[in-house]
């Protein structure tokens, strides 16, 4: 069990909550505008044709290039009076190159020692968190921490992040399953009980309320530590 544990401690829970950026689409620029019309081509379906301009809101988030990072939450596994508890920290504010940086000082610190061995896990993160982070950073002239510089490596190069998505996945390609259905399905408290990601921007920009979305983060990082010991068969935290 203490071997066990060790490894566990090694392991940087994370997720990252997004808003579009400017709040409205009338506020960017002509040629932002058009970009983001044939951008949202992708969003559009056969049954309905759907309005750019109110797809801005819902949408752009989620995407690198029309939006921003306003929190990034992260957290760590550890014993502490002889159980394991888990300890939590966020990076966030309204200035997203200011949190970029100290995120990006605190993973080269995380990676320093043991760079090999530690590892981050997320769920979806290879293909939304880890991307997006890497994306705003060099919009925002932060310099990528080494580990993250994964630009064309090889997948077997960037076995350090695990996702609880792939590990669900157990090779099936076309399967996606959301972090609040494999909480439900393993008897986990959903991190959905306030409010869920569709609803981040409009919480950040009409209610203005950055707290409520930090503790929003943090509870998702504290699921997908519960939704990893879940799929590895191991004891849940009990707090």
């Amino acid at each position: 069990m203490y071997i066990l544990n060790q490894v566990l401690e090694k392991i940087l829970f994370l997720d990252v909550e997004t808003v579009c950026m400017p709040e409205s689409f009338d506020e960017m620029s002509e040629k932002m505008q058009e970009l983001w019309v044939k951008k949202s081509n992708k969003f559009q379906n056969a049954e309905k044709s759907l309005d750019p301009v109110e797809l801005y809101f819902e949408k752009a988030g989620i995407q690198a290039e029309f939006g921003k990072i306003i929190c990034i939450s992260v957290g760590y596994l550890m014993l502490e009076d002889g159980k394991m508890v888990m300890k939590t920290k966020s990076y966030y504010g309204h200035d997203e190159y200011s949190l970029l940086v100290e995120f990006g000082e605190a993973m080269n610190h995380f990676f320093a020692k043991d760079p090999t061995i530690k590892k981050i896990c997320t769920h979806n993160g290879k293909e939304f968190d880890i991307p997006y982070i890497c994306r705003r950073m060099l919009v925002n002239r932060v310099p990528l921490p080494k580990t993250f510089d994964i630009a064309g490596k090889k997948p077997w190069e960037i076995q350090f992040i695990l996702d609880t998505q792939e590990m669900w996945k157990f090779g099936d390609l076309k399967a996606t399953t959301s972090l609040d259905l494999l909480a439900a399905i393993f008897g986990i408290a959903s991190p959905k009980d306030d409010i869920d990601g569709s609803e981040v921007s409009r919480v950040y920009w009409k209610e203005h309320n950055l707290e409520r979305i930090k503790t929003y983060c943090e509870k998702d990082v504290v699921t997908t530590a519960q939704v990893f010991l879940a799929l590895n068969q191991l004891p849940l935290l009990k707090d």
